[in-house]
């Protein structure tokens, strides 16, 4: 440990937080966890997490990677290891303006990289949320208020540099070491440090943005309505309902619909948001025209010793009326989550299923469950979420990695089907044969 130290104050640029240390207690926590460990190290160029992989494989330490921090499975810090806090590493340069291709790094936040292509009339379909690292969503999926015109974060992604488990630099895309940069596109973090992101965005002009409510009496009329209309509705749009918050009334709370439209046009965004409107009593509508950027919120910070728990599955076609059945149910239980629901298809369904590690492309909708509270509450509310997914059960299938508070084997099950596992463990045991990245859905070398 002493001889590894060593190498690591001569060769890390960056700086080095210790406990004790001004400034650990922040720099040791992510945004939804808390941690102690012995290292976090923030890099100021590649070399220096190249140096910070190598200490933590020589001394044997537990290694984290941090990007934005928003992991709720607390993958961004650890107790008695090591975290590597990409912050530094935000750099976004738009390096060919004819092809859209823009160079993103490893700490870059999608909040940073909104701002930065405002400009130059460029976007990404990235998530929802400012503070989301560009990593951490791309790795597994990536879906935000452009998913269904333009697909998933991952979806343009062009190519990747990533620092291996052996500290080497190795570039990914379809025509350099190809099987890695399948994986990376949905794998997670189980391969490497990825420091610079290539993706290709596209031109934007401001969108049509915003939230339609109605009343809670409502709820399975405008949920079976909506998901019925977003089958058929033009691509442009794309939607997430939300019920059942216990922040604002639980079974009382209103359905809030929101709406992105990938336009400016007036004529057309009415053409395509106006029949959600027509499903109900509309009791709050705040659809506006806003710059792309400014649909991305800031995210919640939860206060010292409160948890978020969130929960999610895929539904299809076929199962989705009863899906949804079963939640407007359990939102009027007065003991439900907070239920959120995303369609998806469009241009994510026309994605090849094995054209990525991404296994879920014919999903329907993506449904989200979370609670919050200190652990006492916590506890007290599990059996009352575990019967709705004991109903859930039988009608949806996976689970998307981003919206997952834990890391089990079924986890990790869900997220990856056997057929993407074994080819993930494949590349795993190439690049990481030690499975020194392991604070991740972890996919094993063996």
């Amino acid at each position: 440990m002493s001889s590894a130290l060593e190498t690591l104050r001569r060769d890390f640029g960056g700086d080095i937080i210790e406990p004790g240390a001004a400034g650990y207690e922040p720099a040791a926590r992510a945004v939804l966890a808390s941690g102690s460990p012995a290292y976090v190290l923030r890099p100021e160029s590649v070399r220096d997490v190249q140096a910070g992989v190598r200490f933590a494989a020589g001394a044997g330490l537990a290694l984290s990677v941090r990007g934005g921090g928003h992991a709720f499975a607390g993958f961004g810090t650890n107790d008695g290891g090591v975290v590597i806090d990409l912050g530094g590493l935000a750099n976004v340069e738009v390096i060919d303006k004819d092809r859209h291709l823009v160079r993103i790094g490893g700490g870059a936040t999608w909040g940073q990289v909104a701002e930065a292509l405002a400009p130059y009339g460029l976007a990404i379909s990235s998530g929802d949320t400012k503070g989301v690292g560009v990593g951490g969503l791309t790795l597994t999926g990536g879906m935000g208020w452009k998913v269904r015109k333009h697909g998933l974060a991952l979806d343009q992604l062009a190519a990747a540099e990533v620092v291996t488990a052996g500290g080497e630099i190795v570039r990914a895309s379809a025509a350099e070491n190809p099987e890695l940069f399948w994986a990376i596109r949905g794998g997670g973090g189980n391969f490497g440090i990825v420091t610079v992101f290539e993706f290709v965005a596209h031109p934007t002009t401001d969108v049509f943005y915003g939230k339609i409510a109605f009343p809670a009496s409502e709820s399975a009329t405008v949920l079976h309505g909506w998901a019925d209309y977003l089958r058929t509705a033009p691509e442009e749009l794309s939607s997430t309902a939300t019920f059942a918050n216990p922040f604002a009334g639980g079974a009382e709370a209103p359905v809030e619909i929101f709406v992105a439209f990938d336009g400016d046009d007036p004529e057309l965004a009415a053409g395509a948001i106006d029949p959600i409107r027509r499903l109900g009593t509309v009791i709050g509508d705040d659809v506006a025209l806003v710059p792309y950027a400014d649909t991305l919120v800031d995210g919640l910070t939860p206060p010292p010793g409160i948890r978020l728990v969130t929960r999610s599955a895929f539904a299809g076609e076929e199962s989705a009326s009863e899906v949804l059945s079963i939640l407007t149910e359990a939102g009027a239980s007065g003991r439900s989550p907070l239920i959120a629901v995303r369609s998806v298809g469009g241009a994510v369904s026309r994605v090849p299923g094995d054209a990525t590690a991404y296994a879920h492309r014919g999903a329907e909708l993506m449904l989200v469950t979370t609670i919050a509270g200190p652990e006492p509450a916590l506890d007290a509310a599990r059996p009352a979420l575990d019967a709705i997914w004991a109903k859930l059960a039988p009608h949806v299938t996976g689970a998307y990695a981003n919206f997952l508070a834990s890391a089990t084997e079924e986890d990790v099950a869900a997220i990856y089907p056997a057929p993407t596992y074994g080819r993930l463990a494949a590349v795993k045991r190439q690049y990481d044969p030690g499975n020194l990245f392991a604070g991740n859905h972890n996919v094993r070398p063996q």
